[in-house]
């Protein structure tokens, strides 16, 4: 995704063409939003990142000296995305009691289930959430270098740089993170392959 566009875009927007600035978040909505939704878990939150990554980076873009415009993005996020992580307090579990510790109620079991879709569906869906909680489980180091890797397609040196650490620790907790991903996912991925020889 990084790319010359992007500092194209950047370039004009420094001219003053207030629309290209539109068109430089756009460009940078899918991977940028993707990585800080895999960290934080709530869209809404993530939203809000977003739009305060953007305003952070207009507001130092006279500091901005690079040509890797994604990089530096990414960089503004992580570090809000540890700001905000050391404020935050413990995440409430779906699997939590609620109204007492006994009750068999849980916030899971009180949640409306929208997808009425057929059975594939359901499963499909399911699937989907548990290669996001196994993602989510996945040391912050790790989970950083999977999303920047996935969501943005990022080098492994500009990976490295924004995390400040060699190329070879960025390659090491990938192979890491796919590795605790496996791992977490093997069920999962003994059926698909069963599936797929069936004939």
């Amino acid at each position: 995704m990084e790319n010359q566009p992007l500092e194209n875009l950047l370039e004009q927007y420094r001219k003053g063409d207030i629309e290209a600035l539109g068109r430089l978040v756009d460009e940078t909505r899918r991977p940028l939003y993707g990585f800080i939704v895999g960290m934080v878990r709530d869209p809404h939150q993530a939203e809000d990142l977003f739009q305060d990554v953007w305003i952070r980076a207009i507001k130092g873009l006279h500091r901005y000296q690079s040509d890797r415009l994604l990089s530096w993005l990414f960089r503004i996020a992580r570090n809000r995305i540890i700001d905000i992580s050391r404020k935050r307090k413990p995440d409430a579990s779906l699997q939590q009691p609620i109204g007492g510790t006994d009750s068999s109620n849980t916030l899971e079991s009180v949640l409306p289930n929208f997808d009425q879709g057929p059975e594939r569906h359901t499963s499909n869906r399911e699937l989907a959430l548990r290669i996001q909680q196994a993602v989510h489980a996945l040391p912050l180091e790790q989970r950083e270098v999977y999303l920047m890797r996935t969501e943005a397609h990022m080098p492994f040196k500009q990976i490295a740089g924004i995390q400040n650490v060699s190329i070879n620790t960025s390659l090491a907790r990938m192979q890491y993170a796919i590795k605790h991903l496996r791992e977490a996912l093997a069920d999962d991925y003994a059926s698909l392959n069963s599936l797929s020889r069936t004939p």
